[in-house]
């Protein structure tokens, strides 16, 4: 009897301690540091154009290292294949083909080395290695060999925090350079204060890509400086001082690893304004307690979507791509809501976040969608950003940053991020304003949309970039999302109106070559055409690409190529068709399968449109190659431009298994999922969940989809279903399902 007491007691022990074990990992996993997974690197390399820095979700501050080189690898400040380091500054764009910002840099140095080069503009340097070099969402990390100094960045959404740990040295300094400029940025007055021994305050006035550029910062020291040197044009001068190209060196005496913090406060408003950015945000010097709040906030966005998986490398290229679609749009506002405007005053956002760096021509396609999924109550906040600037200028954004227009790229693409929003029910924005606002930027007489209103397309132009044929279609399909919007707005002459430009399309298709033909103002079509070949008429893209750019009409655009069997050969050739090695490709013509190029937004949809002709399969057989070859857990992982969040935004709607084929219908076409599950918790509290069952490389085709335990045959998903949570089952299998009938949702109808 008492060895059966023991035994029994032995067994319940075991059971308690595995139960333990499990609870802990449970926990673990519970807990799980899902920025463990972001390699910060990608796209720092090849054409990404993406920088490693410290920022958090949206912010104000990207505190990034500089290597002080001009030139296109070097747009956001690093290239990986760089060895140098010239500072660290404290705004940057991400994979964007635009050379601006750079704000306040600031360097390190000492006694060890005063090395200087022509190449970056005789400022103080060191050389650094990858080895010694780290990063994660929030931090970065790096020795700057030459001088033995360790440098380490972080962030808030106002505040860039740097920690400098030095060696022994009686003459180690910080540079804070405001005359530093690169590529197309340059100062135009900066100004610095000398507070006290341990508080600058100044600005860095600038322009570049981005004409009227205001940033105004505060700098606070965890040490005294013992003295300090003010420059301008190289000549020393007393504080404070305007220039143009001023610096300040603050002089210290360091002991052996000695650590120094400076924080600097940002505002595009006032000094006023950076001061209340450091006292709120960052009030302490303790930066190791700044980092872990970053790397929480970072955690906190990251776990809303949760993915399983056994492969590392793609769980590290869906956080990382998850972590740079937030990215962009960046804060523009104040504590107090105060930011330069785009009508050059200093306005105020009430009730909201002023945001800016709107890449829309980029991100229309599928980072503002996904934003409604994962950050609808931030969506709100970048509607009411967009519709600030219509009251500041009288017309939407193109391009907008820095409380500027750029003008850059085109079409109207404020209007579909707006419409679909909209249509979502994204609360806390002005409809009536929105439609107007819509409106008038589409009736303006500026960017050809006079010629386009007048022909019904736009006609063949002198410019170097007439782009006529692809503003053609972009304007058309923005007039569609303003049709809806007005049809639901009870404005019936308008609905019409829009409703016939948004068939403007039809004007330049051309039914001998079954491609969209630049046109002259007398109907004519070009003489010379071939599809493949880059023209000016063409956006950063040839007729092949843009042929495809009707996602209001996918069925009128079927009908015209060939119903029975044309467009699905034209589709067949988009990714068979590859360039010769003597046809001279452009540098946004990445990332090539065939004519198709993915590394350039025109691209993103084509590989869902097999299923509007009923063959889902040869839609799931090119979403998994696109997914599975253009993307790469590297520094060289983009094969584009990462542009503002377009790129990572597509590679998370497809690996989850569908996607926005018309941005601003509210449906999401089926692709092929990548990950046997991925819980989407919505902010609104319902989770909705993406299973593919038997999923692995070579089962790549969807033989079944259940939703919520009912089978349906239906090639997508509206939002409001996702949004409603719920439970979506993909079975997979390594043979395409050819025997079912997949229904598509038709291209120009709206799901609300």
């Amino acid at each position: 009897m008492t060895k059966s007491i023991y035994i029994t007691l032995l067994v319940l022990c075991c059971f308690a301690c595995k139960k333990d074990k499990q609870v802990v990992e449970a926990k673990s996993v519970r807990v799980e540091k899902l920025t463990s997974f972001v390699n910060t690197f990608i796209g720092t390399d090849g054409p990404g154009n993406t920088y490693p820095g410290a920022t958090v979700p949206f912010g104000m501050v990207q505190l990034s290292p500089d290597h002080g080189i001009p030139g296109w690898d070097r747009i956001a400040g690093y290239f990986y294949q760089d060895s140098i380091i010239s500072g660290f500054s404290h705004t940057h764009l991400s994979g964007t083909g635009a050379g601006d910002m750079y704000d306040i840099l600031v360097m390190p140095t000492n006694s060890r080395s005063s090395k200087k080069i022509k190449e970056n503009n005789f400022k103080p340097f060191s050389s650094f290695s990858h080895d010694s070099e780290t990063a994660s969402p929030g931090y970065y990390s790096v020795m700057l060999s030459d001088f033995g100094i360790q440098a380490e960045v972080t962030a808030t959404r106002r505040t860039g925090v740097h920690q400098y740990t030095f060696p022994k040295d009686s003459l180690s300094q910080i540079h804070v350079d405001l005359g530093y400029s690169l590529n197309w940025d340059k100062p135009t007055e900066t100004y610095f204060k000398v507070v006290d021994d341990k508080t600058i305050e100044g600005y860095r006035m600038s322009q570049g890509w981005a004409r009227d550029q205001r940033l105004y910062f505060v700098i606070n020291l965890s040490k005294s400086f013992k003295s300090y040197t003010l420059l301008s044009e190289g000549e020393k001068v007393d504080s404070p001082v305007k220039g143009v190209n001023t610096k300040l060196i603050l002089d210290f005496s360091t002991s052996e690893n000695e650590k120094i913090v400076l924080k600097t406060g940002l505002s595009t408003g006032s000094i006023a304004g950076a001061y209340k950015s450091i006292e709120t945000e960052a009030p302490s010097f303790d930066f190791e307690e700044i980092k872990a709040e970053a790397d929480a906030v970072w955690n906190k966005q990251l776990q809303k979507i949760n993915i399983e998986t056994n492969d590392v490398e793609k769980k590290t290229i869906f956080y990382t791509m998850m972590y740079q679609s937030m990215l962009a749009p960046t804060l523009l506002s104040d504590l107090n809501g105060d930011y330069k405007g785009a009508n050059d005053s200093i306005m105020n956002a009430k009730d909201y976040d002023r945001y800016d760096t709107f890449s829309l021509w980029d991100t229309y396609r599928a980072a503002h969608p996904l934003h409604t999924i994962l950050h609808p109550e931030l969506v709100s906040s970048m509607i009411n950003s967009l519709l600030a600037h219509y009251n500041e200028t009288g017309l939407l954004p193109v391009w907008s940053m820095q409380g500027n227009e750029t003008n850059m790229m085109i079409g109207y693409h404020a209007v579909p991020v707006i419409v679909d929003a909209y249509f979502k029910g994204i609360k806390n924005f002005d409809a009536e304003l929105a439609f107007e606002a819509c409106k008038q930027s589409a009736m303006d007489k500026s960017r050809q949309i006079d010629d386009y209103m007048t022909y019904g397309y736009v006609p063949i132009g002198d410019d170097h970039e007439n782009w006529s044929v692809s503003k053609t279609l972009e304007y058309a399909y923005d007039d569609w999302c303003i049709a809806q919007f007005a049809k639901d707005l009870g404005k019936e002459d308008d609905y019409k109106y829009f409703s016939e430009r948004a068939n403007n399309w039809k004007n330049i298709y051309d039914s001998k070559s079954t491609f969209m033909r630049p046109k002259y103002k007398d109907g004519k079509f070009i003489e010379h055409f071939i599809p493949k070949e880059y023209t000016p008429y063409f956006c950063e893209s040839n007729a092949w690409q843009y042929v495809w750019s009707v996602p209001q009409d996918i069925e009128g655009l079927i009908d015209v190529i060939g119903k029975e069997s044309g467009f699905e050969k034209k589709l067949d050739s988009m990714f068979s068709y590859y360039p010769l090695a003597t046809d001279k490709l452009p540098i946004f013509s990445t990332g090539m399968i065939g004519q198709y190029a993915h590394g350039n937004e025109p691209s993103h949809h084509v590989g869902y449109l097999y299923n509007y002709i009923g063959k889902p399969w040869k839609t799931q057989e090119k979403v998994r190659q696109i997914l599975e070859t253009q993307y790469k857990n590297a520094p060289n992982g983009h094969c584009g431009n990462e542009d503002c969040g377009q790129m990572s935004s597509w590679y998370i709607f497809s690996s989850l298994g569908f996607y926005p084929v018309n941005p601003a219908q509210g449906v999401y076409s089926f692709g092929s999922p990548l990950f046997d599950k991925a819980t989407l918790n919505l902010e609104n509290g319902n989770t909705f969940t993406v299973l593919a069952e038997n999923n692995s490389k070579e089962n790549k085709y969807i033989q079944s989809i259940t939703l919520n335990g009912t089978a349906i045959r239906q090639s997508y998903i509206t939002h409001k279903t996702i949004m409603e949570g719920g439970e979506l089952v993909f079975v997979m299998g390594d043979q395409p399902n050819k025997k079912d009938t997949f229904v598509t949702a038709p291209s120009s109808q709206v799901f609300n």
